[in-house]
């Protein structure tokens, strides 16, 4: 089957970044309150230590370290050279098997998982629809799907959806770069912007004062280590969609999937689903 549902370029630059940032240095405190960011609305009460699933774009294998010892089977998908790194991170797990495969060519039965899951993968794919449609098809009826997709910062103020646009032009220029490049590229903005204002943000926060809308506030806890691991990920994308939490509840309906839940608090948007 010939793969069309994939941007070859994309790819090559997720290899690069999980080659690079492997997440081997991230503390295990910050790797599990980053999975419960994530992972806080799944229904746990839907899966148990039997149950098959899978991680849709597993990229370095971060949430597949903390989901596959909770399950009986994880499966780990990526059709980048990431995989590589997945396979030595979770090399003590002996419950994961590994596809280097895009989502269009993801070889297990249709109606056969007992849960998946796919974060910040579906919005660099060029039918993100196709693609979550293709997720939820490989579910049982009952399953749940958790998914991550970028924002189109729909609860920020106007302002702040113009400094976007503004960092979305700094995105276009930085991510067709030589990965050498833009690696640099990324890591200084990570100097200048990310550290600066999340930590400003973090005083601020200490002062009392509510620090929600202001950029990059998210990070005022994090290390400098996930914020130059995501300053890559954000500037070194060439294909980067954005949707509104309307428009993801009609793509998981659209996919066959019914009681959707989403986050109230960052990651935005972050929505569970169950399949009808």
């Amino acid at each position: 089957m010939t793969t069309t549902n994939i941007d070859k370029t994309v790819v090559n630059g997720f290899g690069d970044e999980w080659e690079r940032f492997d997440q081997s240095t991230l503390s295990k405190k910050e790797h599990f309150d980053l999975f419960e960011r994530y992972f806080s609305i799944f229904p746990w009460e839907l899966i148990s230590e039997k149950s098959v699933g899978f991680d849709m774009g597993c990229g370095s294998g971060r949430w597949a370290k903390l989901i596959a010892p909770r399950v009986g089977t994880l499966h780990c998908v990526d059709p980048s050279t990431a995989l590589l790194v997945a396979r030595k991170n979770l090399s003590n797990l002996n419950n994961c098997i590994f596809h280097s495969s895009s989502v269009d060519e993801f070889s297990v039965q249709s109606n056969s998982m007992d849960f998946g899951y796919s974060l910040g993968v579906l919005h660099h794919i060029p039918n993100t629809q196709s693609a979550l449609i293709d997720c939820v098809d490989k579910l049982k009826s009952g399953a749940p799907f958790l998914v991550y997709l970028y924002y189109a910062f729909d609860n920020k103020p106007l302002w702040f959806r113009a400094l976007f646009k503004i960092s979305n032009y700094i995105r276009l220029f930085v991510s067709r770069l030589p990965h050498t490049f833009r690696y640099y590229a990324s890591q200084l903005l990570a100097v200048f912007i990310y550290f600066p204002l999340s930590r400003f943000s973090f005083l601020l926060e200490k002062l009392g004062l509510n620090v929600d809308k202001i950029p990059l506030s998210a990070y005022r806890h994090s290390s400098f280590y996930t914020m130059r691991t995501d300053a890559l990920d954000r500037f070194g994308t060439q294909l980067e969609q954005r949707f509104t939490k309307i428009e993801i509840e009609e793509m998981m309906i659209a996919a066959g999937l019914v009681d959707i839940k989403f986050n109230s608090t960052i990651p935005f948007w972050c929505a569970v689903g169950i399949k009808k």
